[in-house]
């Protein structure tokens, strides 16, 4: 069976286990990412994932991917001051 890749407040709001209302309240707010699709809304599956991570899927893998930037980018920082700190000590 095919799982749906979208889903309907409704579901959603079984899903969470939360009222239909919260659902179109997160909605509103911008917390659940839904389309309007003439009178309806559809939800993508990833869109609430933000109950798991505490944001967007997508702003989450942005998140993990410039965490692991930060190690190198600490370390070039660490080489260049002690390039610069160490000349500056010479005169």
């Amino acid at each position: 069976m095919l799982q749906p890749r979208t889903y309907t407040p409704e579901q959603v709001a079984q899903i969470l286990q939360l009222s239909k209302n919260t659902v179109y309240e997160l909605i509103n707010k911008g917390e659940i990412i839904a389309k309007k699709l003439g009178k309806v809304y559809r939800i993508p599956q990833s869109s609430i994932s933000f109950v798991f991570t505490g944001m967007d899927d997508d702003v989450y893998k942005a998140q993990m991917e410039d965490e692991k930037n930060l190690k190198p980018i600490a370390k070039t920082l660490r080489e260049v001051r002690k390039s610069v700190w160490g000349k500056s000590k010479s005169f």
